[in-house]
This record gives structure tokens, sequence and C-alpha cells, in this order.
């Protein structure tokens, strides 16, 4: 389980500090995600599966990750806080208000 600030991204060509140590909320990800996904503390991705590279990927770096989930990117705010169960696949905002 992780609690951050959301870091909503919708084009993975952004600078990789801007995603350091918050939660990470895509649309979908592909090998070109990596880097961001090595610096995020969560991961929470509207498509995938269990086998989804999203999900393999989180597993491999032993961050919490939460696949298949629809509209993430619309509900979840960016900078809002929030908390990510990677063992129940459970994702709750805590605060909408942008956490600094």
């Amino acid at each position: 389980m992780v609690r951050g600030k959301a870091r909503v991204v919708l084009d993975p060509r952004i600078a990789v500090e801007d995603c350091r140590d918050t939660i990470l909320v895509a649309r979908e990800t592909d090998p070109g995600w990596l880097f961001l996904m090595l610096v995020a503390k969560g991961l929470v991705v509207e498509r995938g599966t269990l086998l989804s590279h999203t999900a393999i990927t989180g597993r491999l770096l032993g961050v919490p990750t939460v696949v298949a989930v629809d509209g993430a990117t619309s509900l979840i705010q960016d900078g809002s806080l929030i908390e990510v169960d990677g063992r129940t696949g459970e994702v709750r905002i805590i605060s909408e208000e942008v956490a600094s």
C-alpha cells in the first residue's frame, strides 16, 4: 500500500522528474513508459489485466499497482492525495485538494 500525490500523465514524453515519488495515473502503459514507472511510487492505470505490461512491471519493481480502473485519469485530479492498495486493487482519493 502507498499514499502519495497523484500525477496524471497522458503522454510519457514528460520529464522523468515530474513523476518522481508520485503515484502515476495513466490510461495505459507500454515499454515507453518505463522511465516514468521506475521513479513512481505507485501506478494506477485504466486499462490492463493481471498479465498486462503495467501489472507485470509493477510487480517486478515492487511498486503498488492497480489496473483496470475505469475513468482513473478523469476521476483522479492531478495533485490529489490518493492511496493505492496493490493487494486488494483499491484506489482511494484521500483529498482532492492539490497536495504539496
